[in-house]
């Protein structure tokens, strides 16, 4: 894969490579596979960001689950706005039922707190959170960060369902902003 890739106006550095996150991700699989067996848990897929991750775990489950999505927005560029946004929103009965929320990124936790009290209020018995990778410098929150695939530093990436500006999500490695 090449070492670097200019997106739009700003130029990334490979950072972590595709068979590390395939790693990763499989390891994440076998533990919910392991805390699940007798379960089916309902994936909530945030979109479109996570949809990569998703599939991802799903080829590696094992257990029984039905998968449904939402789409939040918090991003402008390279900056979180600080707000979240509901774009497309629960459409599918929680109630009683144990949700483990997929994401591509866990960094403020603005996100995922989010979507904890929306799944909270719906009625959801359990909800736990997976992420492809998280900011542990960043994450601000005081709800547990319950599968992590990848802890990375607080530096603004892309790739596999990370974008920068809707750009950048097919690339199959994760790139780092360059520092100048």
């Amino acid at each position: 894969m090449k070492e670097s890739v200019t997106i739009l106006d700003k130029t990334f550095v490979k950072f972590i490579s595709s068979d590390e996150i395939d790693k990763a991700i499989a390891t994440l699989a076998e533990k919910i596979d392991s805390e699940y067996i007798n379960d089916d848990p309902i994936l909530l897929i945030t979109l479109n960001g996570a949809v990569f991750f998703a599939v991802d775990l799903l080829k590696n489950l094992n257990i029984k689950c039905k998968i449904t999505c939402v789409k939040v927005s918090s991003y402008s560029g390279t900056e979180s706005t600080g707000k979240i946004n509901d774009l497309i929103g629960l459409n599918d009965n929680v109630k009683g039922k144990r949700v483990i929320i997929l994401e591509d990124i866990v960094d403020t936790g603005r996100t995922y707190k989010h979507l904890h009290d929306m799944l909270k209020d719906a009625g959801a018995k359990d909800i736990r959170i997976a992420t492809m990778t998280m900011k542990p410098e960043a994450y601000k929150g005081d709800l547990p960060i319950h599968y992590v695939g990848l802890n990375i530093p607080n530096k603004f990436v892309i790739g596999r369902g990370l974008d920068y500006d809707g750009y950048g999500r097919n690339l199959n490695d994760i790139y780092q902003l360059k520092q100048n």
